[in-house]
């Protein structure tokens, strides 16, 4: 049974700085143990900042980077190098930087790719490299995720699973497009919930006011269909990572 734990940190860079050492030490950790981790990373102002503490932080070479697997949660479908993909801001702010081995960095494709602009086929093909990637045991055709971390959205929203879509209640596919998003870019590519939830841990990052009753609905046990967050939950631990504004309305004893 999945253990959900809540921390609260008084500042955002406080949250993004304790993230990251947290971070540090269950990469290590799992290192110890299996010898490869495997990470999902987001993007996001929380999320990016997070992989700049990693950078930033004295104990960052502890991580052996090269025996690290690399994903996406999700990703914007743009062009390689976009500014606003997530994998352009992650390797800027950590991966250009440590020793990563790039056949373990397994980003989502671009619009301008092999796949051309078609996002199903980009989805697809993400979902293939989970199967690929995948001990051949495991029930969900997803690797072991050790950690995949997420934002919270305003309205709830985690990954690219927007309230109220066919994407959030998907049951059979692990990675889907999303067309139509109702914040720009308009379409993305994004891990499914029952994708998520194969994650040994999921941590769900974010901070401010305007995320305290996405947070507190989440906490309080809402329907992932219309807070999509409340459904991201890790096999083992789910930890919710928040600053005190975030946390405002936190339901109490959760």
């Amino acid at each position: 049974m999945t253990v959900q734990n809540v921390v609260v940190h008084e500042s955002d860079e406080l949250l993004a700085a304790a993230t990251a050492a947290r971070l540090i030490t269950k990469l290590v950790d799992v290192q110890a143990e299996h010898g490869v981790a495997s990470l999902v990373l987001t993007g996001g102002r929380t999320g990016i900042s997070v992989l700049e503490q990693v950078r930033l932080s004295p104990a960052c070479d502890a991580v052996d980077w090269a025996n690290v697997e690399i994903f996406w949660g999700d990703e914007r479908f743009l062009p390689e190098g976009d500014p606003e993909r997530n994998e352009t801001q992650a390797r800027k702010a950590l991966l250009d930087h440590v020793g990563v081995d790039p056949s373990r960095v397994h980003a989502m494709a671009p619009s301008d790719g092999k796949f051309g602009d078609d996002p199903d086929a980009a989805a697809s093909h993400y979902a293939e490299v989970l199967a690929a990637t995948a001990a051949e045991e495991t029930e969900i055709p997803v690797p072991r995720f050790d950690v995949l971390l997420l934002g919270v959205g305003e309205e709830g929203h985690t990954a690219s699973l927007f309230p109220d879509t066919p994407h959030v209640r998907e049951t059979e596919r692990m990675v889907v497009p999303v067309r139509d998003c109702p914040k720009p870019p308009p379409t993305r590519i994004s891990l499914t919930l029952p994708a998520i939830q194969a994650a040994s841990e999921v941590w769900l990052m974010t901070s401010g006011k305007a995320k305290a009753e996405a947070v507190a609905s989440a906490l309080g046990g809402a329907d992932p269909v219309s807070i999509p967050a409340a459904g991201a939950r890790g096999r083992e631990r789910t930890l919710w990572l928040l600053d005190t504004s975030a946390a405002a309305t936190v339901p109490t004893g959760v």
